[in-house]
Parts: C-alpha cells; sequence; structure tokens
C-alpha cells in the first residue's frame, strides 16, 4: 500500500539522497531495507572505510598510539561540532553507562541535597545507575510518564532544594517522544540543581545544541543515528560544571598529564578529560568520527526535516493499515523513530526480517527508525510487511 506524501511535504529531501543510498552496501545491495536506527545504524562504505584504515595502521606499524590518540582527539572534535560546544568539554567513554556512572560517581548525597529526579522515560541503564546511587545516600523521585509522553510539568513537584541532579533523556528510547530539555533545565537550574541528558535517541536525528539547551552534561553513544558502532560514547560537561567535580570513576586518562605515570598521584585535568578513565576505544573513534562527518556534512536541520516528513508517513500510513501508534502523533513532537503496540515484538521483528524489513523490537512495541537514507517507498514497505507480520500472528 502506497500511502499519500502529507500536503505540503516535499517528496525528496534537501541533499543527494540517491548518492547516499549507493554508499550504504545493505541497501545498494537490495538485501535488506534498515529501519532499526533507534537500534543500529546500518554500515557506509565511509565507515568500513575508518575500520579498515585503523586496521591498515595496526597490521603496518604494529602501535602508532601518538596517531590512534589523536584519532580519539579528533572523534571529540567531530561530536563536538555536533552539539555547538567545544572539544576540551568532551570526554570518552565506552558506553553512556560507564558516561553515567562517572558523573554519578562525582557528586556527593550525604548532604541535604542528595535528591536525584529521573524520568520514567529512561534507558533502563541510565535509571538502574541513579538506583544504585541510593547505598551512598541518594534520595530517587521519579517524573511520571502518561500516555507515551512526558512533559515539564511532571518534574514540578520533585524539583526543589533538596535535589543534586534531574536525569532527563532527551528522546524517549521507546517511541521517539522529545522531551522539553530547555526548560527542564531551566527549572533544575532555578533550584541549584544539576542536569543530565542522555541523547542516544536524538543526536543525528534532531539538531542539538547544548548552549541553548543549558544542560550540565549530555552524553551520547554512536551506533544509532550517529552512524557508527557500539563500544564508543561521549559525554559533555559544561565547563564550570567539570572544574569542580572529581569523578571516582577515573583512570589514567584522566590526569593533568597521562604519560607523568605518577601512581601516588591524583591530580585532574583542567579539563572535561578529567571523566574520561582507561584507555580509550581507538578503533570505535575511528568509525564514530567517520559517521559523525556524514551527518555534519549533510547538516542536521536537513535531515531532521526530511525525517518530519518520513515520520507523518509512519503515522499516518499506520492508522490507514490499521495498526496502534504508540504516543504522540505530532511529528514534530518527536524523533523519526515510531512505535506501533503489537503482541509479541520480537516474533514480530522476525517475521519482518524475513520480509526483507529490519525493525527494532523493544517490549510491547515494534519501532520503525528510518534515517537520511530512507525513502518514502522504504517507510510504506515497512508498514505493509508490519501489518502483514500483525495478521499473521
Amino acid at each position: 500500500m502506497k500511502s499519500p506524501v502529507p500536503p505540503n511535504s516535499p517528496s525528496t529531501p534537501d541533499y543527494d539522497l540517491e548518492t547516499w543510498r549507493k554508499r550504504i552496501p545493505i541497501i545498494a545491495s537490495g538485501g535488506l531495507i534498515p529501519m532499526n536506527n533507534c537500534s543500529q545504524a546500518p554500515q557506509t562504505d565511509v565507515t568500513r572505510a575508518a575500520a579498515e584504515r585503523y586496521l591498515d595502521s595496526w597490521n603496518r606499524d604494529g602501535m602508532d598510539w601518538d596517531e590512534w590518540i589523536s584519532e580519539v582527539g579528533l572523534a571529540k572534535r567531530e561530536f563536538a561540532t555536533l552539539i555547538n560546544a567545544a572539544p576540551e568539554d568532551i570526554a570518552v567513554f565506552s558506553s553512556v553507562s560507564e558516561a553515567t556512572s562517572a558523573v554519578a560517581s562525582a557528586l556527593n548525597f550525604n548532604g541535604p541535597r542528595n535528591r536525584v529526579v529521573v524520568s520514567e522515560a529512561e534507558f533502563p541503564t541510565v535509571g538502574h545507575i541513579w538506583l544504585a546511587q541510593e547505598s551512598r545516600g541518594a534520595s530517587i523521585v521519579w517524573a511520571r510518564v502518561t500516555e507515551g509522553e512526558i512533559e515539564p510539568v511532571a518534574y514540578l513537584e520533585g524539583i526543589d532544594e533538596r535535589t543534586a541532579i534531574v536525569s532527563a533523556c532527551h528522546g524517549y528510547y521507546l517511541n521517539g517522544y522529545v522531551q522539553d530539555i530547555e526548560a527542564i533545565a531551566a527549572r533544575a537550574h532555578s533550584h541549584g540543581a544539576l542536569l543530565f541528558a542522555d541523547a542516544y535517541q536524538t543526536l543525528g536525528a534532531i539538531p542539538v545544541d547544548v548552549q541553548a539547551l543549558g544542560v550540565d552534561f549530555l552524553a551520547s553513544g554512536n551506533l544509532k543515528f550517529l552512524m557508527g558502532i557500539p563500544g564508543i560514547a561521549f559525554l559533555y560537561v559544561k565547563r564550570e560544571v567539570a572544574q569542580r567535580l572529581h569523578p571516582t570513576v577515573t583512570g589514567w586518562f584522566g590526569r593533568a598529564d597521562p604519560l607523568a605515570f605518577e601512581v601516588k598521584q591524583l591530580d585532574w585535568s583542567a579539563t572535561a578529560s578529567r571523566f574520561d578513565s582507561g584507555t580509550p576505544p581507538v578503533m570505535n573513534a575511528y568509525v564514530a568520527r567517520a559517521g559523525m562527518e556524514i551527518l555534519n556534512g549533510i547538516g542536521v536541520t536537513k535531515i531532521r526535516a526530511w525525517h518530519e516528513v518520513l515520520a507523518q508517513q509512519l503515522i499516518d500510513g499506520g492508522r490507514e493499515r490499521g495498526l496502534t501508534l504508540h504516543g504522540t502523533n505530532d511529528a514534530t513532537r518527536k524523533t523519526v523513530s515510531t512505535a506501533f503496540a503489537v503482541d509479541d515484538s520480537h516474533g514480530i521483528e522476525n517475521k519482518m526480517r524475513a520480509r526483507g524489513i529490519i525493525a527494532s523490537a523493544r517490549g510491547a512495541v515494534i519501532r520503525l527508525a528510518p534515517h537520511f537514507y530512507s525513502t518514502l517507498e522504504d517507510c510504506d514497505r515497512a508498514l505493509d510487511s508490519l501489518a502483514e507480520a500483525v495478521r499473521s500472528a
């Protein structure tokens, strides 16, 4: 079934869509249609070349740590460009779990300011890390999700003078709903609290400006809309905040001079790299940098404009096929990720893959998450496959 394009919507994006489709092997081969960017991006020619560049260096030189650590710095710089920050305000980790743990370890929950306000929309790993701080004196308060959405008002009762930090994901992993982080950050700061944002589901899909949002911390990994792989994540730390915190989740790369090798001296880098820990994920940094260069090269604003068209196609097309949408039907208030309620989401995911569509199961929903390379036809084929899988179930 072919869904009509919403009125006044473009039928193609403001960049060379067809050229990019040819540079993604899984699409160019005609094998599968990736609609799972909320879980894992497909490989491109440039990300594969980046991985091979590291492997060639390792094979040719045996060891070139100067070059490899330089590549990590370049990846930090690319991430900084993506969020309107300076490279020295970026730390690198192997996962958002590790980044969140480092932030939590830098906070003191022994005094009167021991409250952590956490949204129910957080990806479980983030919620688990804050819950783990209860043994250190933290008191956890939850901001409620209502019908797949969460508004700033949900934080009103929880944020007060007892609050140390507010943890509010930028995008809800389950259905793509985007929180008003700027308003939540303003509320937190009005009571002297910090704001931590997990932007894993939004970076690369929505323009993000940490200066405009007013966040103190912003974390994201690279395997989703940033077109990278697992095993690497970045953390932005506001400069004045970084300079007063000392994470106990640390390592030699968090020191003022890692190459001093002073085992008895715990000094701190003057920048956000004080949040770095052990040896960074070098090969992953090669791929991460290449993926982020794609997004910065196209322009996330252009990508977002096309995403809204794709999201509306999924919302309207799902309704036409009798599917049950999870969350908002307003494409401007969500990412391109669009969720539909199903029974046995994992089984539905497998049936769709057998039909040539890669979707993403999460609990009671199946998620369709196209990206800058996706077409309206891709969305229609994915919806047809989902509707067939639901009927056959």
